[in-house]
């Protein structure tokens, strides 16, 4: 952990400890390909030195779930699925718990030839999460156990490891007379004293997994309620709750963060506990990838149940369980909520698609995913895909999204695109991160005036917004900090210059925690389905801007880069003119320099010098026209 974020930690006190810690420090979906020989998974979790607990899952083959701690040990692991015992040392499963991750050996479990794999990693954080382990005294009372949380766990989960039984859970939303097992479907059981007292802030009772002389494991989840001292000190990162099912409405779940991780589990009936992760895909309205704890069955794709939010999570009407069902989950936040302070970090090019592999896509990133559009250079759509809807639109048509053959293309730590693309297609990458960028899918409502939530940080300079479900009358919407007013608009699939239009926007300028529309079709019609793009400025890593050019001339453009711009898009905002595309890996030289175009199918352009370099961002050269231009750069 870096010397700042320990003294950040100390100086929270006892009762804190978390300060500083982002998400991603402390929490990690990693999805992997299994190789049948020893690898390292390298997820950025500290496990060597603060401890915690690996979930592993095959997603293509029926094996069991793999749960291995650092307080069990290395090379031993339990099965949330079955009730069998703490199994191993195994030199060939879980070899060991590293500073940065993890490492395999080549157990089928954890490391199938060909299987598509996934580990959820905790580390033991304070407001987090803990792990702890005991021998049974037979005490009747049970036993009072210290843990580090400090506050009272919302979630415990207990199992018996020298021997088979239970994976007994404790639930704050239940009480102490209630049970759940993981490795069950059941319903909560009523077992009065079952839990004997309720946990504490330092302590939890046993309850009866206490016979003398058997080992046990604890694994306690936090739930933050504005205490979450994460992040800048004031953000939550878990929340463990419960919602009533309905059969005559959705029903919202506010948890104040947008979910990356949720496990459900019917309370009050029988039904499997439920597992999704943003990695694998939660899309917001199509078939959502599960699995299922007390299972060992393959990931399965259904109709989607919960709709992620920027503030939560949406069940939908009849999903899951009968009207007046009591449900209950833990979600844990989507990161990271840190300030990117490099551009690699977040954005990404690659011109040459080769073939993926491993946890690489066929297009390398550097991280995982969110947002890609990409394009064959030699003529083709422009097509955009991104994790929250995981499905492709086109910046040159106004049609509507397109599932077909792209499901598959995220599915990577590293990169984008599944299979083999050719060295004539180029791919630009971003990842969502605070004060960069940021994805809102949403549905309409017709109301003019409608606000909806969004997780930038910032007031976002430039918003791309598109309707999903069926081709829009005018296509893609864009509202810029530069146009005349947050009145006017520009498309992407259009030349045009910028036209105004209250209705879209509802003359009303976006803010650091919401954006606003007017009740125009193409941006808030009731029942449609819409996805929304937002960027912003970030000092040495982005700008949104605009600049008026005299042609003959050179307009030096600066963006505070340090090292020039590696991606530049720029439209005339004046006059009709494309909406050009520049980047370092195809070239921004001082000579000619290759573009492409988002509003049309025209193959790459090589023989037009229209910018150069620039140290601080970009040049516009004398040979561009004479206009007033929009841009958006990327160091």
């Amino acid at each position: 952990m870096a010397t700042k974020k320990k003294l950040l930690q100390a100086a929270a006190g006892a009762g804190g400890g978390a300060a500083g810690l982002d998400v991603s420090e402390v929490f990690s979906t990693y999805l992997y390909d299994g190789t049948g020989s020893a690898q390292t998974i390298t997820n950025g979790i500290d496990l060597d030195g603060e401890g915690g607990l690996v979930w592993v899952k095959s997603r293509t083959t029926a094996f069991d779930h793999m749960l291995a701690d650092t307080e069990t040990g290395v090379q031993k692991h339990l099965s949330s699925n079955t009730t069998v015992r703490a199994l191993g040392p195994n030199s060939t499963a879980l070899t060991s718990f590293n500073s940065n991750g993890f490492s395999i050996g080549s157990l089928g479990d954890y490391n199938y030839s060909g299987d598509d794999l996934v580990s959820w990693t905790f580390r033991k954080a304070p407001r987090f999460f803990d792990c702890v382990n005991w021998t049974g005294d037979g005490a009747a009372g049970g036993q009072d156990i210290s843990h580090s949380l400090g506050v009272a766990p919302a979630f415990i989960v207990t199992k018996v490891t020298s021997e088979s039984g239970n994976w007994n859970c404790y639930s704050a939303e239940l009480g102490i007379d209630k049970i759940l097992k993981l490795n069950s479907s059941a319903a909560a059981a009523e077992i009065t004293g079952f839990w004997n007292s309720t946990p504490t802030d330092t302590t939890f009772n046993t309850g009866g997994a206490n016979e003398s002389g058997r080992t046990y494991v604890a694994y306690l989840f936090a739930h933050n309620d504005g205490d979450g001292e994460f992040g800048d000190g004031t953000q939550d990162i878990i929340k463990c709750g419960n919602w009533t099912a309905s059969s005559t409405a959705a029903v919202p779940v506010d948890l104040g963060f947008e979910p990356q991780w949720v496990l459900i589990k019917r309370a009050t009936g029988s039904s499997s506990w439920f597992l999704w992760d943003t990695m694998r895909g939660m899309p917001v309205d199509t078939g959502q990838p599960y699995l299922l704890p007390d299972s060992s069955s393959v990931e399965s794709t259904d109709t989607y149940y919960l709709t992620p939010t920027a503030t939560g999570f949406t069940v939908r009407q009849n999903a899951l369980g009968s009207n007046g069902d009591t449900f209950i989950y833990i979600a844990i936040r989507r990161g990271p909520i840190a300030v990117p302070t490099d551009a690699t970090e977040v954005f990404g090019i690659d011109a040459n698609g080769g073939t993926s592999s491993g946890n690489t896509g066929a297009f390398t990133s550097g991280f995982p995913v969110d947002l890609v559009l990409f394009t064959q250079t030699t003529g083709a759509n422009k097509e955009i895909i991104s994790r929250i809807n995981s499905t492709r639109l086109i910046t040159n048509l106004s049609n509507a999204e397109n599932a077909s053959s792209r499901a598959d293309d995220l599915d990577f730590m590293d990169g984008f695109g599944d299979g083999t693309f050719g060295s004539d297609y180029a791919a630009w990458m971003w990842k969502r991160a605070p004060s960069f960028f940021d994805a809102v899918a949403y549905t309409g409502n017709s109301t003019a005036g409608r606000t909806i939530s969004h997780n930038l940080g910032v007031a976002p300079e430039m918003m791309w917004v598109k309707r999903r479900d069926a081709a829009s009358g005018t296509g893609w919407f864009v509202s810029h900090k530069d146009l005349t007013s947050a009145s006017y608009y520009l498309n992407v699939n259009s030349t045009a210059a910028e036209s105004a239009y209250w209705n879209a926007w509802s003359s009303t300028a976006p803010t650091s925690s919401v954006f606003s529309l007017g009740n125009y079709s193409d941006v808030n019609l009731s029942g449609g389905t819409y996805i929304a793009y937002l960027f912003a400025s970030l000092d040495g890593i982005s700008r949104v801007g605009s600049v008026t050019h005299t042609f003959g001339t050179t307009t030096n453009v600066d963006c505070g880069f340090s090292s020039g711009a590696r991606f530049v898009l720029m439209k005339s905002s004046s006059d009709t003119g494309p909406w050009r595309v520049w980047d370092s890996t195809r070239g921004i030289v001082a000579g000619n320099d290759p573009y492409l175009h988002l509003d049309d199918t025209q193959a790459e352009i090589t023989n037009g010098d229209l910018i150069d370099p620039y140290s601080s961002g970009f040049a516009i050269s004398p040979n561009f026209y004479s206009e007033t231009v929009i841009y958006y750069a990327i160091a």
